[in-house]
């Protein structure tokens, strides 16, 4: 199997190239890498691509949303689609399944989903425009429908580079291909493996840019007005008071859906309930997720090579400092499963800390792994800042406002709603035209 560098409509090979190896550490793929210098041709020859009309972008991103989910493309159907990207990402093949649908789904919903965006005032005395022409994307790895951001720019008018990741090329290129044939002029989509100097000639190169990474990512290009970061989400839910069944089916579906690899996911739970009570519940039923070989249909956690799921581990254990892990009593072989060959389910983690600011609670791990711990009113929003999403299951509606005026929580969900995280015209970490666009003053006489 080959990944290739796609650019201007053609599939191409190159003298660079790496092996790609599945969650066994057997080889899956050869991937073709493009070179720095190559991403930075890439990017000048697009900004000479044809202009499409709005009304084309948006019937090529509708067609291409139903033949990335029900084509065969570059002879590969969604089914053997699904099954390639699990192996090399780790996560649970339904979730691929369910990326189908919903990534066909929002394909046709684009229209709306961007006109939604657009200032009111953008009208007679203002229009709403681009910043650029060539929107540039480091691509993550951790699940294949963060894929829809990009979709956007192109709605929006933008050609689109896409340096995938490096365990993932699967998703962008079947998403490529689709485009290609649903009719977009070749000149606006390009599809750039390579390594981490190629992903930065990318971001030097394009206009604007969208990067995912660590926290080591977002310190090095925050404050780069041309670069959008998205680290790590830390995601938390506030339970004031007793936790019910109702309440404890939501915690466990927000810890642990999609195997936990999401930025949304939730990786803290403070309470002003009994905490270690929580825990002990969370664990007794977080345990319970039972481990499957990753393209198994009942899979429901991430599964890693075992080396890569020990150094995962013990990165957890560093964290922890003194807290327990409430699961472990539940796993009489380990929290690593094996599933077959040399790969291992992360079975979910739950730890217990007794303060709010325990430095473990900005930790977050690919797999289902929770951090418990106590809040009291008098502690306010500190403990709940610095989210991706935060869960206010409370009756406090000053701590809505204020969680609602707090910068650095960029989603705030009152009460239980179930699958926020599908919904597309719900902002997850801002409008993404809140970077790519701007209004400019206008008059005509």
């Amino acid at each position: 199997m080959s990944i290739p560098v796609l650019r201007d409509g053609e599939e191409r090979e190159s003298r660079d190239t790496r092996v790609l190896h599945d969650v066994s550490g057997a080889p899956l793929a050869e991937v073709h890498e493009a070179p720095a210098l190559v991403t930075r041709m890439t990017v000048k020859a697009m900004r000479q691509a044809p202009p499409m009309t709005l009304d084309k972008r948006l019937a090529v991103l509708a067609e291409a949303g139903r033949l990335f989910a029900e084509a065969t493309l570059g002879g590969q159907t969604p089914e053997q689609y699904c099954r390639v990207q699990a192996l090399a990402s780790g996560v649970p093949i339904p979730v691929a399944r369910r990326t189908l649908d919903r990534l066909r789904n929002d394909c046709r919903d684009l229209g709306e989903v961007t006109r939604r965006q657009i200032p009111s005032g953008a009208g007679r005395t203002a229009r709403w425009v681009r910043r650029g022409s060539v929107f540039g994307v480091v691509a993550p790895s951790n699940h294949p429908a963060t894929h829809g951001a990009w979709l956007q720019a192109i709605a929006m008018g933008y050609r689109v580079v896409v340096r995938p990741g490096t365990r993932d090329p699967f998703t962008p290129l079947r998403l490529v291909r689709a485009l290609l044939a649903a009719g977009i002029e070749p000149g606006w989509i390009s599809l750039l493996p390579g390594s981490h100097a190629s992903a930065n000639a990318l971001v030097e190169a394009a206009d604007l840019a969208l990067v995912y990474g660590s926290e080591e990512t977002v310190a090095r290009l925050r404050g780069n007005d041309r670069v959008l970061v998205r680290g790590p989400g830390r995601s938390k839910i506030l339970v004031d008071g007793p936790a019910g069944e109702e309440t404890l089916d939501h915690l466990v579906a927000e810890i642990a859906a999609d195997g936990g690899v999401r930025c949304t996911n939730a990786t803290a739970v403070l309470t002003s309930g009994d905490h270690r009570a929580l825990a002990q519940e969370l664990a007794k039923r977080l345990s319970q997720l039972a481990p499957h070989p990753v393209t198994d249909d009942r899979a429901v956690l991430p599964v890693r090579t075992v080396q890569e799921a020990e150094g995962l581990r013990a990165a957890l254990v560093r964290a922890a400092d003194g807290a327990a892990d409430l699961t472990e009593q539940y796993y009489e072989n380990g929290p690593l499963a094996a599933t077959d060959k040399a790969a291992v389910a992360m079975r979910p983690a739950v730890l217990c800390a007794d303060r709010a600011d325990h430095p473990g609670l900005a930790t977050e791990l690919p797999f289902p792994c929770v951090w418990v711990a106590p809040w009291r009113p008098a502690d306010g929003i500190g403990p709940l800042a610095d989210s991706l999403a935060l869960t206010l299951l409370t009756d406090n509606s000053a701590l809505v406002t204020e969680a609602l005026e707090t910068p650095s929580i960029r989603t705030v969900l009152h009460g239980r709603v179930p699958g926020w995280w599908t919904d597309p015209y719900l902002p997850h970490d801002g409008y993404l035209a809140q970077f790519l666009m701007e209004a400019r003053g206008f008059a005509s006489a």
